[in-house]
């Protein structure tokens, strides 16, 4: 599967965001990953939906919203109207039947619909959804903040999951040009990274060392 590069906004400079959207579509980005968080569900508080609307403006790349929050249907309609292109929600936070409807309601609005699950969460969880979703986020930290490091349990969880799921397989946390290569052995396809990618001297040259 073709290997696509995220870069998160977490890491960007937001007193500049649309220059380092720019300067992240110009070095390759596939699309962009926008880390939606709540102070309840993770223990930090970023961006909503005004933030999105602007983004939307400011590039044509897909904006990959990531929603880790509480209760994510009742935002989930400002996202998309504010031009999300793909929806993640986590299975933390819904029940199964609550994701049928998410997912039958972003199929009407030709969203693409992710689920995605905590370091510490079983793939069992997410099994019974796997036919609703479009991709399927692991993440290889524990969420709400950037910077951290990879935690290495993630590596055999791709692993088992890219053996059951054929659509794309997202990671995020502590991605490197050292845990790409692992990740993307075990199977993952989408990469995510904030650090790495804006903290570069050399944008377009981290990007390379991913793919």
């Amino acid at each position: 599967m073709k290997i696509k590069i995220a870069p998160s906004i977490l890491s960007a400079d937001f007193s500049k965001l649309g220059a380092e959207l720019t300067k992240v579509k110009q070095a390759g980005a596939d699309l962009i990953h926008v880390d939606v968080m709540d102070g309840h569900f993770v223990p930090n508080i970023t961006i909503g939906p005004v933030v999105v609307k602007f983004m939307r403006q400011a590039t044509a790349l897909p904006l990959d919203v990531h929603l880790m929050i509480k209760n994510p249907a009742k935002y989930i309609g400002a996202f998309v109207n504010a031009g999300s292109d793909m929806i993640t929600v986590h299975i933390e936070t819904v029940s199964l039947k609550e994701l049928r409807a998410i997912g039958k309601g972003l199929k009407k609005s030709k969203i693409k619909f992710g689920i995605s699950l905590n370091p510490s969460t079983p793939l069992a969880k997410i099994k019974p959804a796997l036919d609703i979703v479009d991709f399927v986020l692991v993440m290889s930290v524990n969420p709400g903040f950037g910077g951290q490091a990879f935690i290495p349990s993630a590596i055999g969880k791709i692993k088992q999951l890219r053996a059951i799921f054929a659509k794309d397989i997202a990671v995020d946390g502590g991605i490197n040009n050292l845990t790409a290569k692992l990740v993307k052995q075990a199977g993952a396809n989408i990469l995510i990274a904030g650090s790495y990618i804006f903290g570069a001297k050399n944008i377009k040259q981290a990007m390379n060392s991913l793919r």
